[in-house]
């Protein structure tokens, strides 16, 4: 455990926080926009589904920004 940096110690060590929070927000952004179309023209209730999908793409942009800042901070 002596040899581990401080750098280390986290959950995404290798690297993969970054890619994998960019492919998520696309991929909510990306379902967002394929359900506006039938919400819009549905029920009012239908419209919640894409801005869940638009606030989970936001969410993950975030957390992906967040963690190149904690990067280069580092």
């Amino acid at each position: 455990m002596g040899s581990q940096s401080s750098r280390d110690d986290g959950a995404f060590s290798d690297g993969f926080a970054v890619p994998i929070t960019g492919l998520l927000a696309f991929v909510f952004a990306l379902m967002a926009g394929m359900t506006v179309l039938p919400a819009l023209s549905g029920s009012l209730g239908d419209l919640a589904l894409p801005i869940i999908f638009g606030g989970a793409s936001v969410l993950c942009f975030r957390l992906r920004q967040r963690y190149i800042a904690a990067r280069e901070d580092g």
